[in-house]
């Protein structure tokens, strides 16, 4: 079996790579907070190295309680040649042996060795940081994915990186659903790929996931938005006995309520509007569909409407349930009604 060559620094100022695309090198930097990314692209290099060399001794050390000359000891050549894989975890909380190893490292790495490394962000160790990114080594950046067109990109690619096609609503249906932990939706993505016989959509993954809180918050703001009081109100009252949360409920009805109001100020075609926002276009379409139902005078009250529940619902209120049922009826009525 060929052995698996290093990557050399590139000159290039640009050196940055991706969880899905990163490879290899005598040096990569995993950064950032997101802990899922950082996870899949160690294990992307990993699996990598793996498959060229199969018999390569793998290391693990903490930058915490690193003990000096431990990098230097599990790099060295091998007396039978094995390639070195060492990987070290923590580097947010390196103590000064590591840092002053490492820093002589990145500048004349071993040929024969592979060193990954994971900072979870922070200024600890800022000085090893810039040394690798100057030495033009490999840098991941994993930042947690906040927005939801993010999640959907996400979800997206997924899919496609498996071959496999999902509907664009079941995509935006799965981000509601277990969107909170970009760790649950890769989980939730990987079940529907395994089990789908052919494409996944939206009453799929209603069946798998309609059940988490999250959905059930969107349900009722589906409902709410079409005008439908009766199907609204009666979701969102199975959804509290059945011991849902009013706060992420309210989160929902603020969510859809914020697209409206900026695509009914956006001017332009879908996808111009959508490149503006950060929405995807189907998004936008779906939006300037909705909006038509409303009046600007009642989208505001809405919305007014919807702000005071979330602060009654956060403890400004004794009965929640009371501020989440009056927001949903506004909503539905100006819906109807406009």
């Amino acid at each position: 079996m060929a052995a698996a060559q290093t990557q050399r620094p590139r000159t290039s100022a640009s050196n940055t790579a991706t969880w899905r695309d990163v490879t290899p090198a005598a040096v990569v930097l995993v950064g950032g907070p997101e802990d899922y990314l950082g996870a899949r692209a160690m294990d992307r290099i990993r699996a990598q190295v793996r498959a060229v060399a199969p018999d390569v001794e793998i290391t693990r050390l903490n930058a915490g309680s690193y003990t000096a000359g431990s990098l230097a000891m599990n790099v060295s050549p091998s007396l039978f040649g094995e390639q070195k894989l060492i990987e070290v975890d923590g580097l947010e909380a390196m103590n000064d042996a590591f840092l002053a190893d490492a820093l002589k490292y990145v500048v004349h790495p071993e040929p024969e060795a592979f060193l990954v490394l994971r900072h979870g962000g922070g200024v600890r160790g800022k000085k090893l940081l810039d040394a690798i990114k100057a030495a033009g080594w490999p840098v991941v950046d994993c930042q947690p994915l906040k927005k939801d067109a993010e999640k959907i990109a996400f979800v997206t690619a997924e899919f496609r990186a498996a071959s496999r096609r999902i509907d664009p609503d079941a995509v935006h249906a799965l981000v509601n659903a277990v969107g909170a932990q970009l760790a649950e939706l890769a989980a939730a993505c990987s079940q529907l790929i395994a089990d789908a016989t052919t494409g996944v959509d939206a009453a799929m993954v209603d069946k798998y996931y309609g059940g988490r809180v999250e959905a059930t918050g969107f349900k009722v703001a589906d409902a709410a938005m079409a005008g439908n009081g009766p199907l609204a109100l009666s979701t969102l009252r199975h959804a509290l006995a059945t011991g849902a949360d009013p706060v992420p409920i309210v989160a929902a009805l603020a969510s859809k309520l914020r697209s409206l109001a900026k695509v009914a100020g956006a001017q332009g075609s879908s996808s111009q509007i959508a490149k503006q926002l950060g929405m995807q276009p189907w998004l936008v379409e779906q939006a300037q569909r909705e909006v038509r139902r409303w009046t600007p005078e009642r989208l505001v009250r809405s919305i007014q409407v919807t702000a005071e529940a979330d602060a009654q619902v956060k403890g400004l209120s004794r009965d929640p349930v009371y501020a989440v049922e009056h927001a949903v009826t506004v909503i539905a009525t100006s819906a109807r009604s406009s």
